[in-house]
């Protein structure tokens, strides 16, 4: 259950990365019951056995196979440069169990970096030789299954990765095959709130573990600006941090290399807080033999290790770990700000004659993309929930098949339940399509009772056709941290493809992120109730949404849409509708915001960031992490940038029956987007277009010939919440499409109307939604979600929702 205290297994490198993640574990009241270690085999090892040190055992009566507790001679004079492991300082590790009191485990490295991808494929052998046979990354497999045969508590697995998605999805693998929770508390500290009234840098995370007590001192310097006399300085003193920027700054460095995240310097911590360290370690100054291996590479082989007893005082010391605050500098302004009672304006629309486009050119639909429905053939009254998942998969797969696609293609799914209840059971069979990494982005709502009367689940696919050549990339964080929650399943945080034309690819991206409930990022958990609980929700989910934006570095969003679960009356989803549209507005803020309001005053001028040598690199890394930016004002024309309101995309609620977790509120946001060249966009509202009550949106981004339009329509209604029938919706939709497109560019008349790729419909005004085709099959017209109620951002009451997505060719 989430917010549990687990049982944890440590891989530790004996560097300070891994211990300091290992102390959030206890921080967060979790319990270690075992260290683990990968270490490089020596001469007359036996690479099969794992070595167990067991601290209330004595050497003289260690178990068979276990090592002394002191530190073996027979190690090697190279550093083996893992890929995936820290090598050196090995031979101090095994005084880790004394020194701690936790039992140790060690496994010698079996293989080599045989998968190179930065996405580890784990590919199982299936009776024939696995592609993944001799990776390095397989030698924590026996490790852990011999830890966990020993500690059969054991349900979770802390690592110590910052930035590194290598190393990451390398133990989420390995973690989530044997059934552990991975923890990796430190991923993307650097860009998380910092401490308060400080400037944000990276370098805090150090300052941070020296608060808590650790010791690290530097065994190994490898990148141009650091040289032998750093090693064995200490890290994570003032001193330390100090000379580690002063050295980098000079030959300019990338993200996290203050941290050593590239391999620019490796750690030994020898020291740590009472809470976890009982005693301390410590190496005679005859004991340290430096290794110079050419190329700027410089390490330490250390002998002679000893423990020490600690001072008397030091042991009732509380632990003390800085937990980076929930929401960071804008989010918490946002929540400061929003007011329930304020209406929000929507953009102002800008009259399509005032637009410079060039009227020689065609509009037509995206050939480039499927956008495909399914339910089940069988009603629900007559199948178990499991064979009604199983019928879709199967069709799923059929069509995959006949469209010469792999389920690694699909890029996004929607998930419409009739009872979130049955989620676990329909996850088992869906998780069944995806064996690769990086699965589709996934949205997970209930309808309820407005799916169709006989069915239990709707499922939604949006895929590349097959020729198109439009190159993939994710990013699934399945490890708990402080960022944003972990997505662990058959679900990514986000996909990312090129948008394509004729199935060439053009410049632009799309980013498709997976829906955003409003969860604690470190436990998992909803936050707890209280009176601003609508409002922490919606803040909180925001704040994930816009995190993977950036990390993806999205630039704008096409338009986006807030789940709401079912309420007890209109007007508290009113309310809430309003109070998300405030958010997404604040969210936008203006050009004129610099992102970064805790900022000193005392920090670096603007202009040093972007001119002085001094802070062009590492400065500049570690000054503009704390509050990402999207969108990027810069893709938007002078006219827009000087009326920050005509660039905030289109938002709006829909009320539906209810959210995973039990959450208020779920973000959706349909398309982020990248690689969008300076003042390449515009968004033109019209606020009445075609007939009474419709009004429209359209994000156009230039991108070669091309221009790749966002349309987004919404309908309130003529007079109020009149009953329409959907086949009358269906007409008006296509000839106010058409209008609008007519007033957007002339040349659009007679063009073909294209299907809406997703749609939103209030159940209560638009009848006869799901159809029957013969006998008991469901028809679906397009991607249609069913809603008890639908809101703009000021609070109107909508009665439907279209999106599309079109091309035209100038």
């Amino acid at each position: 259950m989430p917010g549990e205290s687990l049982a944890v297994i440590a891989l530790i490198s004996g560097g300070k990365d891994s211990f300091y993640s290992l102390l959030h574990c206890i921080h967060h009241g979790h319990r270690i019951v075992a260290l683990a270690n990968i270490f490089p085999t020596s001469a007359g090892d036996d690479p099969t056995t794992v070595r167990v040190i067991d601290p209330s055992q004595s050497a003289d009566s260690a178990p068979v196979g276990a090592e002394p507790d002191e530190v073996s001679s027979s190690a090697p004079v190279r550093d083996l440069n893992s890929f995936m492991y820290q090598t050196v300082g090995h031979e101090v590790i095994p005084l880790y169990a004394s020194a701690t009191g936790i039992p140790l485990y060690r496994q010698p490295i079996l293989g080599c970096a045989v998968r190179h991808e930065r996405d580890y494929n784990y590919t199982p052998s299936h009776g024939r030789a696995s592609e993944s046979a001799g990776d390095e990354t397989e030698s924590m497999m026996p490790l852990l299954r011999a830890v966990m045969a020993r500690h059969p508590e054991a349900n979770a697995l802390c690592s110590g990765a910052i930035l590194s998605t290598y190393q990451r999805t390398r133990v989420e693998s390995v973690a989530t095959r044997l059934g552990l929770v991975p923890l990796s508390y430190l991923w993307k500290y650097p860009i998380l709130p910092s401490v308060p009234g400080r400037p944000s840098e990276e370098v805090q995370l150090l300052r941070d573990m020296a608060t808590a007590g650790v010791e690290a001192r530097i065994i190994k310097v490898a990148s141009a600006g650091l040289d032998e006399s750093l090693l064995w300085e200490n890290v994570t003193s003032e001193t330390g941090i100090s000379r580690v920027k002063v050295s980098l700054r000079r030959f300019g460095t990338a993200e996290g290399a203050s941290l050593g995240e590239g391999g620019e310097f490796e750690t030994i911590v020898v020291d740590g807080p009472a809470a976890l360290f009982k005693k301390r370690i410590a190496i005679p100054e005859d004991g340290m033999k430096i290794i110079a291996e050419g190329g700027g590479s410089n390490w330490l082989m250390l002998r002679g290790a000893q423990l020490e007893d600690k001072v008397a005082e030091q042991q009732g010391t509380p632990l003390s770990i800085r937990e980076p605050g929930l929401l960071d500098t804008r989010f918490q302004a946002i929540s400061d700000h929003l007011d329930h009672t304020n209406r929000v304006a929507q953009a102002a629309g800008f009259d399509s004659s005032n637009l410079v486009r060039n009227s020689h050119g065609q509009y037509r639909a995206d050939s480039d993309t499927l956008y495909c429905a399914f339910v089940a053939d069988i009603p629900a009254a007559t199948s178990r929930i499991q064979d009604e998942a199983i019928n879709v998969v199967d069709k799923i797969k059929s069509l995959l098949l006949a469209q010469g696609l792999e389920s690694s293609q699909i890029t996004s799914v929607i998930i419409i339940l009739r009872n979130m209840a049955d989620f676990a059971a329909i996850n088992t069979e869906y998780g069944k399509l995806f064996t690769k990494p990086n699965p589709p982005s996934r949205i997970t709502i209930s309808g309820g009772d407005l799916l169709p009367q006989d069915r239990n689940m709707v499922v939604y696919v949006t895929a590349p056709v097959a020729n198109a050549k439009v190159a993939r990339d994710g990013l699934h964080v399945q490890s708990r941290s402080y960022w944003a929650p972990a997505n662990i399943g058959p679900y990514s945080q986000a996909i990312e493809t090129a948008v394509s034309v004729d199935s060439e690819p053009t410049g632009l991206r799309s980013v498709l992120i997976a829906g955003q409930i409003p969860l604690i990022p470190a436990s998992m958990a909803l936050p707890n109730g209280s009176e601003s609980l609508p409002r922490e929700q919606v803040v909180l989910s925001l704040q994930h949404l816009w995190r993977i934006g950036f990390e993806m570095k999205v630039q704008c969003w096409s338009s986006a849409v807030i789940y709401i679960a079912s309420q007890r009356s209109r007007n508290d989803a009113r309310e809430i509708a309003k109070l998300a549209g405030q958010a997404w507005r604040l969210a936008h803020g203006s050009p004129d915001d610099d992102g970064d309001e805790d900022e000193d005053a005392d920090g670096p001028d603007p202009w040093d960031l972007k001119y002085n040598p001094q802070f062009q690199s590492l400065g500049d890394a570690e000054t503009k992490t704390a509050c990402p930016t999207i969108p990027d004002w810069s893709v938007f024309t002078l006219r827009h940038q000087s009326e920050p309101g005509s660039c905030i995309p289109p938002v709006f609620a829909a009320e539906i029956e209810s959210l995973p977790r039990g959450s208020l509120v779920e973000w959706h946001a349909h398309n982020g987007l990248k690689n969008i060249k300076e003042s390449s966009a515009e968004l033109v509202h019209f606020p009445t277009v075609g007939s009474d009550g419709w009004q429209s949106w359209h994000l156009i981004v230039r991108s070669g010939e091309h221009d790749v339009v966002y349309t987004t329509m919404a309908y309130a209604g003529a007079d109020g919440p009149e009953l329409v029938n959907s086949e009358e919706l269906e007409h008006d939709l296509d000839a106010v499409y058409q209008a609008s497109m007519r007033r957007l560019q002339p040349s659009a008349a007679g063009c073909a109307i294209p299907l809406p790729y997703l749609g939103y419909v209030d159940s209560n005004r638009i009848n006869g939604l799901w159809r029957r085709k013969s006998g008991a099959d469901v028809e679906v017209p397009f991607a249609l979600v069913p809603c008890h109620s639908i809101w703009g951002s000021d609070g109107q009451q909508l009665a439907a929702v279209t999106l599309y997505k079109t091309i035209f060719t100038r």
